[in-house]
């Protein structure tokens, strides 16, 4: 029995008889599902990479344009200022309540105050406008859609 399993064995493999002691072919398999045999590699090992500075990110990461800052403001001053809250706007309620505040100034703004609803709200829809528009702006000049 340990004569069988030390001697080299046969098998047919496609009409062909191959034996186990024979090396190995080196045959490639490749398919779509497969990673790529070439290694990518980390920009964090390279020596000297970008000037001996190893950043995660590009240094204008945030690629700031100030078209997306005015057409943002403008985006949501045009619609904040719509008469839609009992006949006023949402940006003449948040003006009209600063006034109200600042009649009283050294004392601050109690916490039951109309003045940090409207705040909160107006600043919400800018922040989500502007950053929508971030998006909207500069995917179609990056061509993503």
């Amino acid at each position: 029995m340990a004569a069988t399993f030390s001697s080299p064995s046969t098998v047919v493999r496609l009409g062909s008889a191959t034996s186990f002691s024979s090396p190995p072919n080196n045959t490639c398999l490749s398919s779509g599902f497969l990673k790529s045999s070439v290694r990518g590699r980390n920009p964090l090992r390279l020596a000297g990479a970008c000037g001996g500075k190893f950043t995660c990110f590009e240094r204008d990461w945030l690629r700031r344009d100030f078209n997306v800052i005015g057409f943002g403001l403008i985006g949501w001053i045009a619609p904040s200022s719509i008469p839609a809250i009992n006949g006023k706007s949402l940006t003449g309620l948040l003006f009209e309540s600063i006034g109200t505040e600042l009649a009283h100034f050294p004392t601050p703004p109690p916490p039951t105050s109309q003045f940090w609803l409207w705040l909160v709200l107006w600043h919400l829809g800018l922040f989500i406008t502007l950053t929508l528009g971030q998006i909207g702006f500069k995917g179609r000049t990056e061509d993503y859609f």
